[in-house]
């Protein structure tokens, strides 16, 4: 009998080892950003060609929803990379330590614009921030300059110069980096635009917060001693009554979208702007139009950086990953003339490039300031 049981244990334990063997991975697990989503792919796909490695598979889960999936622990199960079109939050680092992943690669590709884009069927709109954070925000300044629910159901109800339309734009969910990044470069640059909103961003204290508080209507409950997070609270607040419509992770289906509702605007990243230059076309904002060059010198006020994330724990246990970063960070992907450009990706200044490609190299620790 204590023969049959020590067989039967080593029977077990044998099995578990096979299926341990068969659970592990022969290929690259990406998810995260759908900006950075078609930069991630054709590299990927260029890697499986040019490689001894399997094609790495990707999956586009917005920039929260992948550092969720990347920061839920180490081994075959989870990760190996996230894409990011917005640079990781502390809090999640914290989280990611919590669950055993303590050592992190980050690696800045390069830049993107958002652009706020409609149907090439229709007049090309002329925003400003103040523009958008007045059409898409939750509570705006009244009469009196305290704030009330948003009433503004048209553009020309916005800004006069705007055309009679209904509010509606379609743009990504609280899980994306782009509406992340759409936050705090078009709706808090908005909401600056009104004075008292500005001087409660800078507000410090009681005796500077609550009587800024006071004047704008905020209830005493929202009291915190740094004004920025309160301004932030409103600034950053869109409208849940139909203006705004949550449509996905997946901007080819806002493309579509656009495409059949040409009154509508839609909000993504630059490169799904100019893949269907031929179908859409990005609002001027401040006068400026999203383009290639205005992006990258600076003069398109709605630009943000575009990251991905490594887990070193896999790295060596999983195939591949560090020629894939080998690829990634190449010249002939991520440089002036590199194929990422051809996809709308706005490169770094070479000294920046050269920098993050040897940190690659030593598979350098990210450090948050």
């Amino acid at each position: 009998m204590i023969n049959k049981r020590f067989a039967l244990a080593a029977l077990l334990a044998a099995s578990a080892s096979v299926a341990t063997a068969a659970a592990s991975r022969d290929y690259i697990s990406i998810v995260g950003s759908s900006t950075v989503y078609p930069f991630a792919t054709v590299v990927a796909e260029t890697f499986g060609k040019t490689s001894n490695f399997k094609t790495p598979k990707i999956e586009s889960t917005g920039s929260g929803g992948g550092l969720k999936l990347f920061c839920a622990g180490v081994g075959v199960e989870h990760p190996d990379i996230t894409n990011a079109s917005r640079r990781i939050k502390k809090s999640e680092v914290e989280r990611c330590s919590k669950q055993g992943v303590n050592d992190i690669v980050e690696v800045k590709i390069g830049y993107d614009g958002i652009a706020i884009a409609n149907s090439k069927h229709a007049a090309q709109f002329e925003l400003t921030r103040r523009d958008l954070f007045l059409a898409l925000a939750k509570q705006v300044p009244g009469p009196d300059g305290k704030l009330i629910d948003n009433p503004n159901k048209t553009w020309k109800e916005v800004n006069p110069a705007l055309p009679n339309t209904k509010i509606e734009v379609l743009g990504p969910p609280p899980t994306s980096g782009t509406r992340d990044a759409f936050a705090d470069l078009v709706m808090g640059a908005g909401a600056k635009a009104f004075s008292d909103l500005k001087a409660l961003r800078k507000a410090k204290g009681e005796d500077q917060v609550k009587p800024l508080m006071a004047k704008l209507g905020i209830p005493e409950r929202a009291y915190n001693k740094k004004g920025k997070k309160v301004f932030k609270a409103v600034a950053h607040a869109i409208r849940e009554d139909g203006a705004y419509i949550e449509a996905g992770e997946n901007d080819n289906l806002i493309v579509q979208k656009l495409e059949a509702n040409p009154n509508a605007l839609g909000v993504f990243g630059f490169s799904f702007l100019d893949q269907n230059s031929d179908k859409v076309q990005g609002s001027k904002i401040e006068g400026v139009v999203p383009e290639f060059e205005s992006i990258a010198d600076g003069s398109y006020p709605v630009s943000r950086l575009l990251f991905f994330y490594v887990k070193k724990a896999h790295i060596g246990k999983i195939p591949g990953i560090s020629e894939y970063l080998s690829e990634f960070t190449s010249e002939k992907a991520w440089g002036d003339e590199g194929y990422l450009a051809d996809k709308g990706m706005i490169p770094m200044p070479k000294a920046e490039r050269d920098a993050f490609a040897s940190d690659v190299r030593s598979l350098k620790n990210l450090q948050l300031k």
